[in-house]
């Protein structure tokens, strides 16, 4: 006998938003200026996901940065997961991945970043490549 299975879950809808930033410190707030107005005109919750792209492209413009070349926002939907790529030139300068984030001294002005990447993303880690560039990513599950 043929059952035929029903999917109770929504239809994905994807969508897709990209661009190319200054690594300065403008270029990093813009960054996550531009996630909360996409995100809130896509009726979707911007609050961890500005806080994750705030991390990261503070990240790209300090550690990733070389003179003349910009870093990358990739905000995506895909089903109930929102993904953030923020790809920058200097991936020969690789940051510890999950589970290898060290906290920093407790007088340290630097280093928590990626501990708050760790603490909202529900996955992160990093891609590297094409040369000489390396993508750090999160994804947020959508539906809590």
């Amino acid at each position: 006998m043929n059952q035929e299975i029903l999917r109770t879950q929504p239809p994905s809808t994807d969508r897709a938003f990209t661009v190319l930033l200054s690594p300065t410190r403008r270029g990093a707030r813009l960054a996550r200026l531009l996630t909360v107005a996409h995100l809130g005109a896509w009726g979707l919750p911007s609050e961890s996901a500005a806080h994750i792209v705030a991390e990261l492209a503070a990240n790209a413009s300090v550690h990733g940065r070389v003179q003349g070349r910009d870093f990358q926002l990739t905000l995506a939907v895909s089903g109930r997961t929102l993904r953030i790529e923020v790809t920058d030139t200097r991936g020969d300068s690789t940051p510890p991945g999950p589970g290898a984030v060290k906290a920093p001294e407790d007088d340290s002005e630097h280093g928590r970043g990626l501990l708050i990447v760790e603490a909202l993303a529900d996955h992160w880690g990093i891609a590297p490549g094409p040369v000489p560039r390396k993508t750090v990513w999160a994804e947020i599950d959508l539906v809590r």
